[in-house]
């Protein structure tokens, strides 16, 4: 699961790159950042909350 999100977070980087996604505080090329930071903290919930 954590790999699906990463690669997932990691495609939203990249594609945030060519084009801005356009969504509240992701309008420029340079707020790619800010996707960083939430992928951070999401994939450290995933492995948080991670039960085996």
């Amino acid at each position: 699961m954590t790999k699906i999100l990463a690669l997932f977070l990691l495609l939203a980087m990249a594609a945030h790159i060519i084009k801005p996604l356009g969504l509240p505080g992701l309008k420029k090329r340079g707020d790619f950042w800010k996707i960083a930071v939430i992928a951070f903290v999401v994939m450290s919930l995933a492995i948080v909350l991670q039960v085996e």
